[in-house]
């Protein structure tokens, strides 16, 4: 662990536009810890948070990723900063990309890069789960498809692209993940179609797995030892095909749990991270499909159900690992307001051919007698209302 100072009771958390961020600036904000926020945006809601202690605007990391590990690095340096919390998939790769550097002034709580390179890829890391006895949707390379009457989604094959996954590129590209394509069975895409989408991150297929639910294991680990777990269900996306989660709630399944173990045991996790899971809706089995190796959009659901996972991973980057005490309420949910708005435009605007659409009308009652029987959101709340106007500020701008 890092040297300790009697100043060193600051935290920086790189934001964006969801709620990650924002979630870990309240919570360590309510800790008395002092917040250093950064991001290269002006608007992002947690800059608008009363928890908010220090506002800095940085370089873009999608203009000039090494200028922005240099900014972050710059404020890690400072005296008072012991912890960094990664909450976009770019801080964790410079986490672990630059990890000697970052790692001289801050408690290096993430993984080396040889595990977080395995769970950028999306060839690789299905790999790896069925090394350990799990079960994932059948994944090839797009070349090596031979049969496109079956239902398939076409997705980029690595989370981020830089120059650590594409040699090809200057270290100072970063690219995120590009939006899967739903071809019609027996309509192969047009590959010209396919190399334009993903131009410079290689394209993998994966088998249409109707879902019938989506999980998600949490986690914050030492050295591959869960210290503080939870699992959520999805009942919505920002899609009627599914997405990131606009309703969800904490539940408990002892299967889920010890999938998600076994998998974070097995590449000796080091951090936060979420292991995602379907339901297959034909067989019912349950099926692995990805790790996020940072704080999660619907993190506020953790942390307001009783799983406060930014104040613990402050305590166990700085060594105090005993005062963590993770429980949680079965059956709390909460809502992405923005989020199901998104919901029901994809409803009237979006076609996905794999996917049932529901009737609007059907999914309309749905999201309102949820809200009405659920009134938590992620976003607003009742000490630290001005960040939700902010998030409705930049959806109406199409900024998130």
């Amino acid at each position: 662990m890092v040297q300790q100072h009697a100043s060193d009771r600051s935290v920086l958390i790189p934001a964006g536009f969801s709620p990650k961020s924002l979630t870990s600036v309240r919570s360590l904000g309510s800790h008395g810890v002092h917040t250093v926020v950064a991001s290269h945006r002006r608007s992002v809601p947690a800059f608008a948070s009363r928890y908010c202690d220090e506002a800095i605007v940085v370089p873009s990391p999608w203009e000039d990723l090494l200028a922005y590990k240099d900014a972050l690095l710059e404020l890690a340096a400072r005296p008072d900063v012991s912890v960094i919390i990664p909450s976009q998939e770019e801080d964790a790769f410079l986490l672990s990309k630059y990890s000697e550097e970052f790692a001289e002034h801050v408690a290096p709580l993430w993984p080396p890069m040889e595990t977080l390179r395995t769970a950028h890829d999306g060839k690789r890391l299905p790999e790896v789960a069925q090394e350990v006895g799990l079960r994932v949707p059948e994944t090839m390379l797009y070349d090596e498809v031979d049969d496109w009457s079956r239902e398939l989604i076409v997705k980029a094959r690595y989370s981020i692209l830089t120059s650590e996954y594409a040699p090809s590129l200057s270290p100072t590209v970063c690219e995120g993940k590009t939006d899967p394509v739903h071809p019609s069975p027996g309509t192969p895409p047009s590959r010209d179609v396919i190399d334009e989408a993903f131009a410079r991150n290689p394209p993998i297929v994966q088998e249409y797995v109707p879902i019938a639910q989506e999980y998600s294991f949490r986690a914050l680990c030492d050295h591959g030892d869960p210290v503080a777990t939870s699992l959520k269900r999805q009942v919505r996306g920002k899609t009627y095909a599914g997405g990131a989660s606009v309703f969800c709630e904490l539940i408990r399944d002892e299967r889920i749990e010890e999938m998600g173990r076994r998998l974070l045991e097995h590449l000796d996790w080091h951090g936060i991270a979420s292991v995602q899971f379907i339901e297959d809706a034909r067989t019912g089995e349950l099926k692995f499909t990805e790790i996020n190796p940072r704080t999660w959009t619907s993190i506020p659901l953790d942390v307001r159900g009783g799983v406060d996972y930014p104040y613990f991973y402050w305590l166990l980057a700085r060594g105090m690992a005993e005062r963590i005490q993770p429980t949680y309420e079965e059956g709390f949910a909460a809502h992405l307001l923005f989020g199901e708005f998104q919901y029901l435009r994809s409803v009237l605007c979006d076609d996905y051919p794999n996917a049932a659409r529901p009737r609007f009308g059907t999914a309309l009652r749905e999201v309102l007698g949820s809200v009405y029987e659920h009134p938590n959101s992620y976003f607003l709340v009742a000490d630290d209302p001005v960040p939700f106007v902010s998030g409705l500020r930049n959806v109406l701008s199409d900024r998130n």
